[in-house]
């Protein structure tokens, strides 16, 4: 398949893999590329000797392209770029802040820049200072969400961007929703929650298949009434925060309860008082396969979407 964004990243298949912390490491971005999409590894929350250990180590795994997701409002974000242009990876995708003043020096160093944006205004902004591609992200992804759905997004903003590549994400899990975003308008999308179910993702075994059990009610926000919405499964923890955060906690206190929860959830398997971030189509979420399995599968659902598509007389 080609479109705007398999020829820009150089890459088989238009999907790219989503920067999800703790997750997305040298192993599962190498598996994902080596597949026929584009891996990230996930720099938020990592140190930059960690990242750039990871990115040394996927360039051992795969000699295809892979990118790195890096968080603007991280306390280490000038040592990650110099880093990141140093080791001149394929691209980057950016996001928790500002992408416009970084887009230039990682252009100098030869590395696309693809940021993830929320509404139109800032996708014109980001288009005008001269990025690469953009990701919209709508409310149905895992972690940390905006306000819009992912449906809304793409009404809003696919059709008021035409001179760089438009990637959908939020909820994008299996190959229909790749059609549909095709369909629309996009030039592919960005997929988090269905690597979270690979053999090469490090994620809790008891995360896993809390994901596997859990049905398309089991998804709830937190954060969501203070601007800082984060996506995840419903459990103790979901229902603590809740109430403290509907009953007026400061947002000091919101955060000390909220700190460490993520990694306690998905690396070490807490998934009572830990928090497994993942999006909210999880019915199709039913099963672990290997990166391959998942991308032939999407794929091959995409071409018979498509097919369908083709039957129906107007």
């Amino acid at each position: 398949m080609e479109t705007k964004l398999t020829k820009l990243l150089g890459i088989k298949y238009p999907i790219i893999q989503g920067g999800m912390a703790w997750t997305s490491d040298a192993v599962l971005a190498a598996a994902v590329s080596n597949a026929g999409g584009a891996g990230i590894i996930g720099s938020g929350g990592r140190t930059t000797e960690w990242t750039r250990d990871e990115v040394r180590k996927a360039k051992t795994l795969t000699d295809k392209p892979f990118g790195v997701n890096v968080m603007l409002m991280a306390p280490n974000i000038a040592e990650i770029i110099d880093m990141l242009c140093e080791e001149k990876v394929a691209f980057v995708t950016l996001g928790a802040g500002n992408p416009v003043p970084h887009i230039e020096k990682f252009h100098q160093a030869g590395i696309k820049v693809i940021p993830v944006v929320p509404n139109v205004k800032l996708a014109k902004r980001i288009e005008a200072a001269g990025a690469d591609a953009m990701v919209v992200e709508g409310m149905e992804a895992g972690g940390h969400v905006g306000q819009q759905t992912t449906m809304a997004l793409m009404e809003n903003v696919l059709p008021q961007i035409k001179n760089i590549p438009v990637l959908v994400a939020g909820g994008i899990s299996d190959g229909r929703a790749l059609a549909a975003a095709l369909l629309m308008g996009a030039e592919g999308v960005q997929i988090g929650s269905r690597f979270l179910l690979t053999t090469e993702c490090p994620a809790h075994p008891a995360a896993k298949q809390a994901i596997i059990d859990a049905t398309d009610t089991d998804s709830t926000v937190t954060g969501f009434s203070r601007g800082h919405g984060v996506r995840c499964l419903k459990n103790a923890f979901t229902q603590r925060f809740s109430e403290r955060e509907i009953s007026g906690a400061s947002q000091d206190e919101l955060n000390a309860m909220g700190a460490g929860t993520n990694k306690r959830g998905i690396m070490e398997g807490d998934i009572v008082d830990g928090t497994v971030m993942v999006g909210q189509s999880l019915n199709v979420l039913n099963d672990i396969l290997s990166c391959q399995e998942v991308i032939d599968r999407i794929m091959a659902e995409a071409q018979a979407a498509v097919e369908h598509i083709k039957s129906i007389k107007f």
